[in-house]
């Protein structure tokens, strides 16, 4: 079987992620919101991620469009809906890797690919057979098989995936996704497996590791600090935690709690509760990320 058919055969009965909807994604969209065409939302430096991620030049951003996760706050709903973005080629997104590269990118920083994993890897592959050397950033919801994180493996020199929630209420609620939590588990361990320490190099920039991210949401002090208590229990500092303040409510939403904004009350607790748990590797925000304009 070639690498084409290879490819066809996932996408044409859709597995990849664990909603596992079978879709023939060469007919009609998936659950994702994919078809079997990478597409891409944007691809651009951004200097506002995690500090050892964005540096001084910028990180080399590529959005992908679609999400099988779908939450009901999602703070890019358009990107992943699949609504906005364009086809590209594999060929294609290989020369936007060089291209971010010749911009500056300390590195390039993968959003959301969930949905064209084996094109992905396909991609990188390609890159670094011609001599690509910067390093790869697999920022992602933390919902996904095994099997899909398998197929980039080692290909990824950097896991940020994200650590919603720790209930299955939450997951169910938010994300119409109650095993959220049992996907998360298990796929974050793989990726510690895949990357178990943390490198930086001379100027800080993380080159090989883990960050898991969690966003904070209004009234979920509780789920939250159960959340970092699981990462820090179960990783200590191996990994660097991200905990984020950043929720930003737009657009019609189904509970009343996500009209607001984490409050610098809540936010505060939260991170006291670290400091006292004894976590060292963590990342803060300041109270202006939770403005659309960040977002």
């Amino acid at each position: 079987m070639d690498n084409n058919t290879a490819l066809n055969s996932i996408y044409n009965s859709c597995t990849l992620c664990p909603r596992g909807c079978r879709t023939d994604r060469s007919v009609r969209p998936g659950r994702c919101g994919a078809n079997n065409k990478i597409k891409l939302a944007r691809a651009a430096l951004h200097f506002w991620e995690e500090p050892c991620i964005s540096g001084e030049r910028g990180s080399g951003t590529v959005f992908f469009s679609g999400c099988p996760l779908g939450c009901v706050y999602c703070q890019n709903r358009n990107i992943a809906s699949c609504r906005d973005g364009v086809e590209i080629s594999r060929d294609r997104l290989v020369e936007i890797f060089f291209e971010l590269d010749k911009k500056g990118a300390h590195n390039i920083n993968l959003v959301t690919p969930d949905c064209y994993i084996p094109d992905v890897a396909d991609a990188i592959r390609d890159a670094k057979a011609a001599g690509f050397t910067l390093p790869f950033i697999c920022n992602c919801s933390g919902y996904h098989t095994l099997e899909a994180i398998d197929m980039l493996g080692e290909l990824i020199d950097v896991w940020l995936p994200d650590f919603k929630y720790v209930s299955r209420e939450y997951g169910a609620k938010y994300s119409n996704a109650p095993d959220y939590i049992d996907m998360a588990k298990s796929a974050i361990d793989r990726m510690f497996k895949l990357r178990p320490e943390c490198i930086f190099d001379g100027n800080g920039m993380i080159r090989k590791g883990v960050i898991i991210r969690h966003m904070m949401l209004p009234e979920g002090l509780s789920e939250s600090k159960s959340a970092v208590k699981y990462l820090y229990n179960r990783y200590g500092d191996a990994v660097w935690l991200s905990i984020m303040s950043q929720y930003t409510p737009f657009g019609t939403l189904p509970y009343p709690e996500l009209y607001k904004k984490v409050t610098e009350k809540e936010y505060d607790a939260l991170i006291d509760f670290a400091i006292d748990l004894g976590i060292e590797n963590a990342f803060t925000q300041e109270g202006e990320a939770a403005e659309e304009s960040f977002i």
